[in-house]
Formats: structure tokens, sequence, C-alpha cells
């Protein structure tokens, strides 16, 4: 039997009603798929790209482990840190090494090859694959430190690591910088610069993206050279009659590299369980001695000056760096040859 009108009018409208509900429900859900699927495709996991696209630390706090135990570095309060042990992916991570008394040098590395604002220094970043922050650890002055937080955050480019920063102890900083930077960013290399050299990111990453066949690599200019054990000499080393006559090969300390299974090693030891010499690079030396590593040296690494091949130029051997940092950096920018050639692909 037919229904009746009266029952044909009375379920009409409440039909056209779920039907509409159910398109709309479909739509909204297809939508949000779409949108779970872009978020999911952005997130920072495998790669070199977006280092700072999912929000990865910028400037952060590292504590220093002091009961000397293995490990990297824990992110300390006001850092950024996420506290639950994110590495971000990089191709490698460059650790400019810099202290109190290098306001003007790092006033013109900002006016030279590393960019002054967060966008610049992002699109650096982006295009070499390579993160890049100024690494400082602490004092005891209250107007040093108030400095250095304007500084923070005005520019926000800084690795802050809890140990005392002063120039005797730089092997323990050096130490203390490849645990927080292991502990922060998973990345194929871990480089400590200075802050008074001229450097070319762009090369610096073709550089450390070259295919190796052995996994531990110490990249660094290499040299030898007599052991200095006269107290009056800026070089002078009082472990000297522990290492004769002469240095073993060793990296020139303005700037070198460390493989990611370099860097694993000494995070995995206790602190106290490294000897420490006077001079950081000596001391980074002798570690690598003890390791099986590959010595790589580059001369494109201390480069006296620009060059179409250059990587980082500094004033080799007047100087351990550049010898006027504040006037020279901005100088060898305003050169074509420094900072706008090419490019080129390493022939090795």
């Amino acid at each position: 039997m037919p229904s009746s009108p009266k029952f044909f009018h009375a379920r009409q409208p409440p039909s056209r009603s779920k039907f509409t509900f159910f398109i709309l429900l479909c739509l909204v859900t297809g939508f949000g798929g779409f949108l779970f699927g872009i978020l999911a495709f952005l997130r920072p996991g495998s790669g070199y790209s977006c280092i700072g696209g999912g929000g990865p630390v910028r400037s952060v706090s590292v504590v220093w482990d002091k009961s000397g135990g293995g490990g990297g570095g824990d992110s300390g309060d006001g850092g950024g840190g996420d506290g639950g042990g994110k590495r971000y992916k990089v191709m490698g991570f460059v650790g400019i090494q810099t202290g109190f008394g290098s306001v003007g040098r790092r006033q013109s590395l900002r006016k030279s090859w590393m960019p002054a604002d967060r966008q610049g220094l992002q699109r650096l970043e982006d295009s070499t694959g390579l993160a890049f922050r100024f690494v400082i650890g602490r004092t005891n002055d209250k107007a040093k430190m108030a400095e250095l937080r304007k500084e923070v955050a005005q520019y926000d480019d800084f690795m802050l690591l809890d140990i005392e920063e002063e120039y005797s102890k730089l092997p323990y900083k050096t130490l203390a910088f490849f645990k927080a930077a292991y502990a922060l960013f998973d990345s194929e290399f871990y480089v400590k610069a200075d802050d008074d050299i001229y450097l070319r990111p762009d090369r610096l990453s073709l550089l450390l993206a070259k295919e190796r066949s052995h996994s531990q690599t110490y990249l660094g200019c290499m040299k030898k050279g007599p052991v200095f054990t006269l107290p009056n000499l800026k070089w002078y080393e009082p472990l000297s009659y522990m290492l004769g006559s002469e240095y073993f090969l060793h990296a020139y300390g303005p700037i070198y590299a460390l493989s990611a299974d370099v860097v694993a090693s000494l995070v995995a030891l206790r602190n106290n369980s490294f000897r420490m010499f006077s001079n950081e690079d000596v001391t980074i030396g002798a570690w690598m001695l003890a390791m099986n590593v590959n010595h790589e040296d580059n001369r494109a690494l201390c480069s006296p000056e620009c060059t179409s091949s250059s990587i980082a130029v500094w004033d080799i051997p007047k100087c351990s760096g550049l010898c006027i940092p504040e006037k020279r950096l901005v100088e060898l920018h305003q050169k074509e040859i420094c900072s706008n050639t090419p490019t080129l692909v390493s022939d090795d």
C-alpha cells in the first residue's frame, strides 16, 4: 500500500538535513586528513631541509655534566630545549666559539657571511644543510651576563654552555660543546670554528657532503710542529714532557670537523677520563690518536687569502685567525672573490 501523503511530507525535511550533514561531515573529514598529511610531510625527521621549519632550537642553554658521566648535555631553563631528547636533523652543525670580549667580532661576522636576522640565518641553513650558532660559556660578572642575554634576545643565534668561559679552560669548553651539539642535533659532522675566520658556508657544505669510505673522520688543516716548553711562550704546554719535542699530526684550531661516529665516542666517555692539554687543538688531536679515525687534510680550511676554492680564510701563519678580525671580516666580505665567486664542485 502506498504511503500516505501525510507520512511522506513528515519525513522529507529530516532526510534532506541528514544528507546535508553527511556531506559536510565527509568534507570536514577529508580536509582534516589532507591537513594531517601536509603536517606529517613537513614535520622534521629525515633529510636536511626545514631546519627551522618544524621549530628546532635556536638559542639554547645547555648544562655541563658535572658528575663526570658520559652522555650529552641537558637543556637548561630558558634555553628552548624541549626536554624530550629530540635531536634535529642537519648535515652539519657549526659551533662558532666566542667569548665575552668578542662582541665586536660577532657584530662583524653578522655583517659578513653570517646573517644578522633570523630569517636570513634560516635561509642560509636551509640552503646549506648546516646549522650555525655562537657557542659561549658563563661568567660570574653579572653585567656581562646581562649584556649577553640582551644579545641572545636580539639575534637568537647562540648555544649557551653552563661552563666557565675562560681561555685556559678551552679544552673543557670544546668537549662540552661537542657533547651539547650531539645532544641537540643529529648531524653527520660537528664543526668547531672560531669567531675570527672568514667562512664560505656553501663550500663547507659541499666538503662535508662528500662521500667517504671511513665513517670516523677527523677533518681539518693538519699540521705538526715543535712542542713549546718555555713558560713565557703563548703556546706553552705544561705537559710537554709527555709529548716529546714535536707534536703529533693534528688540525689547526681555527676550524676542524668531527664526524658523527667520532663525536658519539666522545659523548660516551666520562668527562674525567680525558687528558686535557693546555691547548685545545692539541687536546682534540691527542684524543683522535686513541681512536681509529681517518685524518683528512684539506688546505682550503686554512687559506691565507680568498681564492676560487677557499673555504676558511685567516692570517696563517701570523695569527691563529684573522689578525684584526673586526676590520678584516668586513673587508674580506666586500671583495668579489671572497663573497660572490661560485661554489665549485670538489675534484676529489
